[in-house]
């Protein structure tokens, strides 16, 4: 099943949500371990050692008012011995009821036992002395002291074994929460990992198709109308793709429409050009009768404008052809040296006319590249040309040639206007001219550098250009070498 954006973006942040909510419901589980452990030694054991003090205080003013009861015969210490009786009772049955700790509750049950003893042989006592008989006072003496110090020592038992109990669930409080925090630990990590990778999951299925159809867009501008952008998900991005190589194909018909009509426009020129030009050639040598000065001047015009006509005719054709991949190359070793003073020459009457400075700086020990000659010296005349074409009146021309890593480069530097950073990329399209304003703008077919750039690549080189607004340009040509 192909799931659109809308979904995935949906289900990422609902199994996100359920990782939080996994995580934010231990730690509540945790909280209410830690309240129970608290209450337990706030409301059970505290008040359980409360009620061992209280029992102690209780046995202990029973043992002492009994005996000055039984010494004076006083009904008020009776009274007295009587009140803490009633109140041990009802602390004992209290704390036994509370009492959660088996061990404890044991003590407790032998306290009550010794009690009970105690208050047998204290009742025994109190009828001989009812009845005025005598009896062995040492002997109950020393019999109800056993109970009570028996009742004394079971409940140091009872808060000895409150206090151990305490202890350990305050132990167990810690390593609770030693463990509580190990484990929110681990989990917030566990959360940030899948939360992130699913982030990573969800962005990359959306963006990396988007990345295809932006580098295609790339692709276009560059004049490669193929549509082979294959989408098959997200659904949404897939229907786009579809259309997005529709109009790939109705743009390259469209782009091969016009080559095929430039192609035959051209081919359907060349004829009638060449006969235009036969024609001033025998005006010009005076085979129909003597020309005047005007008419040899408008010959001499027509002359250029056929010229030009038939050069953009010829360039047309070579880039359909190399478009077509149908140029014929001539590759062989050839010093470029050579060629570059060729054209620096050819350059002469131009760079007198407009007092421009064509400087060449050649390294020493250049490799020898691979090249066909006639049509690197085309894209030296068509980069050289176009350097001095925009450079105004006593500006500067460089042309340099050295080795780097990749291989030999050779650089034509300008004092011209500039490009635009926008136009860098589109100027070695054909037809494509910046549109240059005041004293910089010229005339020109916009072959010339899609032309050098068809060569070059077809070499297995690189031509670029760097440029900025008022600091001229730099047209950069790497070959392999």
């Amino acid at each position: 099943m192909k799931f659109t954006i809308f979904s995935r973006l949906v289900f990422g942040y609902l199994f996100i949500l359920v990782l939080v909510l996994v995580l934010s419901g231990y730690v509540v589980f945790r909280i209410g371990q830690f309240n129970e452990v608290t209450r337990s030694v706030l409301m059970t054991n505290n008040r359980m050692v409360d009620y061992s003090g209280k029992l102690t205080d209780a046995i202990l003013s029973q043992v002492r008012y009994e005996r000055k009861f039984i010494i004076s015969k006083d009904q008020a210490f009776y009274n007295q011995f009587l009140h803490f009786k009633n109140d041990f009772e009802r602390y004992l049955e209290e704390a036994m009821l509370i009492s959660e700790a088996s061990q404890a509750k044991q003590f407790l049950v032998t306290v009550k036992t010794s009690y009970q003893h105690y208050q047998s042989l204290l009742g025994e006592e109190l009828r001989y002395l009812e009845a005025g008989k005598s009896y062995p006072q040492g002997w109950f003496r020393q019999e109800k002291e056993k109970f009570s110090n028996s009742i004394l020592e079971e409940l140091e038992k009872v808060q000895s074994t409150i206090q151990q109990n305490t202890n350990e669930k305050i132990k167990e409080l810690y390593e609770a929460g030693v463990e509580a925090y190990q484990m929110a630990i681990g989990m917030t990590a566990v959360l940030l990992i899948f939360g992130i990778t699913l982030s990573y999951l969800i962005n990359r299925s959306i963006t990396q198709p988007i990345s295809v159809l932006v580098k295609k867009t790339r692709d276009i501008g560059k004049g490669d109308f193929k549509g082979n952008v294959n989408l098959s998900s997200p659904p949404e991005l897939a229907e786009l793709a579809s259309a997005f190589n529709l109009m790939c194909n109705k743009l390259g018909e469209l782009d091969q429409m016009k080559s095929d009509f430039f192609s035959t426009v051209t081919h359907e020129l060349r004829t009638p050009l060449s006969s235009i030009k036969m024609g001033i050639s025998l005006l010009t040598e005076g085979r129909e009768g003597p020309l005047t000065e005007g008419q040899k001047e408008l010959l001499m015009l027509v002359r250029q404008e056929n010229n030009r006509m038939v050069g953009l005719v010829n360039a047309i054709l070579d880039l359909s052809k190399m478009e077509a991949g149908m140029m014929t190359y001539q590759i062989e070793q050839k010093n470029i040296v050579p060629l570059i003073d060729q054209v620096v020459k050819e350059m002469k009457p131009l760079v007198e006319t407009k007092k421009i400075r064509l400087e060449s700086e050649v390294a020493e020990k250049l490799p020898i590249p691979k090249i066909d000659t006639e049509r690197f010296l085309q894209v030296l005349r068509n980069v050289i040309g176009n350097a001095l074409k925009f450079t105004p009146e006593g500006g500067r021309v460089n042309v340099s040639v050295r080795t780097i890593d990749q291989g030999l480069q050779i650089s034509v530097a300008d004092t011209g206007p500039g490009i635009p950073e926008k136009n860098l990329g589109s100027i070695f399209e054909k037809f494509q001219q910046v549109n240059a304003k005041g004293p910089y703008k010229t005339k020109g077919t916009g072959l010339g550098l899609a032309i050098a750039k068809q060569v070059i690549t077809h070499h297995g080189g690189k031509i670029w250009a760097e440029s900025k607004l008022g600091q001229g340009s730099t047209f950069f040509i790497l070959l392999p070498a």
